[in-house]
């Protein structure tokens, strides 16, 4: 399976802009080892899912509510993302868990919901400074794996795990190689843990200041299936860089 580049472009770009980052990408991305994936503001979902039609670039959403429809003035649910052109969606970022006090319970319900409108989710799990610090990461990231993925997350085409050091997102921080891949060791055990030799195959990303000049160290890794990518995302040239950076490229 091919490592996975994901761009969570967050809240960036207006229309213009966003369809203007996506026909780079796309003009520059052919031939590529990686798939890979970009998850626009929802405003210009749609017009960078028309940009990148039959390009074989993904797009994606970057959150969805836990219900079809109803009563939720500003939300978006995932048949709407659907409808709007997206394929995947992003669910339980840190900045979700922390700006907008998402529990893992609410992030399982959305992985639910996402699944069920035919979108394949992304869940992202991380700890805090203060975790990492304490040396409770682990402890923590296993808490969010066991309250965030529903039955049968893994099973299919099955959902893709995002490792995000919190402490590392949008600082410039970021772990050691050997932090990273002790980590990735830690959720592949718990993945096959809860659901066996399904768990063997979902996909691992990692997250926190990935940039170009250390994506290739950090997608060499054992168990790191591709990166989920902040800032660099938004930079055609940065992104590639990294995709061109995968296993293979």
């Amino acid at each position: 399976m091919p490592q996975l580049i994901a761009g969570n472009w967050k809240m960036h770009m207006l229309r213009a802009e966003a369809v203007a980052l996506a026909q780079a990408l796309r003009a520059g991305a052919a031939g590529g080892a990686a798939e890979l994936l970009v998850c626009p503001p929802f405003t210009a979902l749609p017009a960078v899912a028309e940009a990148l039609a039959g390009s074989g670039i993904a797009v994606g959403g970057q959150d969805c509510h836990q219900d079809a429809q109803g009563a939720h003035t500003g939300d978006i649910s995932a048949p709407m993302l659907r409808d709007a052109g997206a394929r995947w969606v992003i669910l339980g970022h840190s900045e979700r868990r922390q700006n907008h006090g998402e529990t893992s319970e609410l992030v399982r319900e959305k992985t639910l919901a996402a699944v069920t409108a035919g979108l394949i989710p992304i869940v992202c799990v991380g700890e805090t400074a203060d975790q990492r610090g304490g040396g409770s990461e682990t402890e923590a990231v296993g808490w969010q794996l066991s309250g965030s993925l529903p039955q049968g997350f893994a099973d299919g085409p099955g959902g893709v795990l995002a490792y995000e050091p919190v402490w590392a997102i949008g600082t410039g921080k970021t772990p050691t190689e050997d932090e990273v891949a002790d980590m990735h060791a830690f959720i592949r055990a718990e993945l096959v843990r809860q659901f066996g030799d399904a768990g063997a195959a979902v996909r691992i990303l990692y997250g926190g200041s990935v940039k170009p000049a250390n994506a290739r160290a950090l997608l060499a890794l054992p168990e790191v299936g591709g990166a989920l990518v902040g800032g660099a995302s938004l930079a055609a040239t940065d992104f590639l860089a990294i995709a061109g950076a995968a296993a293979g490229g």
